[in-house]
């Protein structure tokens, strides 16, 4: 530990840390603080506007190696954080949430342990606020306070949702929008009907189509409703099912997986309202699959 260095007046910790250690980089000043090198009156200090008074003693002990972060599951990534949302990008096969069969390998549980560890405590917590299918790719976005996912899922059906999916074929035209009443009444899998019911709820998707070649189209798709396997089940509708989805009539699956991912999601941020747009790339082993330009 450095020798104290005593205080002449009251002010703010960190303007004070900056002024009495000059030649040190300020972002290095600001991990003393959050790893708790800084000692006021023989106790560590992390909070940067600690006030000091006349006559505090001040010093820097060595800084502790932080632990380790948990390690996030393969493919996984986090795309923006800060102190009411996280944002991920999602691998294909990860759930967002548990289920009776999986109760621990999910986007969900994976991204709670690494708020706890980025917030040092036990009770840190994250809430859903949408989800994807294991087998959809793309971005997830969660909400580290309750309010906050409250205010998200208030608005979501006005944010911004698109998608980019490969499928077998083409549908009808260039673009459109498709609609359908859908049953998501069985646990593994929807189905639509010409009419509404009590039993069904209506969904609508928007689409382009982007490339075309090879048999298949990449199309990119805006939800302007949000059921279970929408997209995937509307366009089995349509006569194009995507590419891998065998649920839902594909016919091939050349990557072992379906062809769907979640690429934009442009949101209000729950607390200063300001525009948020996220995005992720194709992955890799759909980027191959691409067809050739219109």
């Amino acid at each position: 530990m450095q020798p104290s260095r005593n205080v002449t007046e009251a002010q703010p910790l960190l303007p004070y840390l900056f002024a009495q250690w000059p030649e040190v980089k300020r972002t290095k000043v600001k991990q003393w603080l959050k790893f708790g090198a800084v000692v006021v009156n023989g106790k560590p200090i992390t909070r940067h506007d600690h006030e000091l008074c006349a006559g505090d003693a001040v010093s820097i002990q060595p800084v502790k190696a932080p632990p380790p972060t948990p390690d996030l599951p393969e493919g996984m990534s986090v795309l923006h954080e800060d102190a009411d949302i996280v944002v991920i990008h999602k691998p294909v096969n990860l759930l967002t949430i548990a289920t009776e069969k999986e109760q621990l390998r999910t986007a969900y549980n994976a991204m709670t342990l690494y708020v706890r560890d980025r917030a040092r405590t036990g009770m840190a917590r994250i809430w859903v606020v949408h989800r994807l299918d294991r087998e959809t790719s793309g971005v997830l976005l969660f909400a580290k306070t309750e309010e906050a996912k409250e205010m998200l899922q208030a608005e979501w059906q006005s944010f911004e949702k698109r998608y980019l999916a490969l499928v077998e074929g083409k549908p009808p035209a260039n673009q459109g929008t498709l609609k359908a009443h859908i049953d998501e009444s069985q646990p593994h899998r929807v189905f639509t009907h010409p009419s509404g019911s009590a039993m069904t709820r209506e969904a609508i998707t928007h689409y382009r189509v982007l490339r075309q070649g090879m048999g298949r189209t990449l199309l990119e798709l805006t939800l302007e409703t949000g059921r279970r396997h929408q997209i995937r089940v509307q366009l089995a509708e349509a006569g194009c099912p995507i590419v891998g989805d065998e649920k839902y009539g594909a016919k091939s699956d050349p990557v072992r997986r379906v062809a769907l991912h979640a690429a934009k999601l442009k949101i209000l941020h729950p607390r200063t309202g300001k525009e948020m747009i996220f995005e992720s790339p194709l992955p890799k082993e759909l980027l191959k699959l691409m067809p050739s330009e219109v």
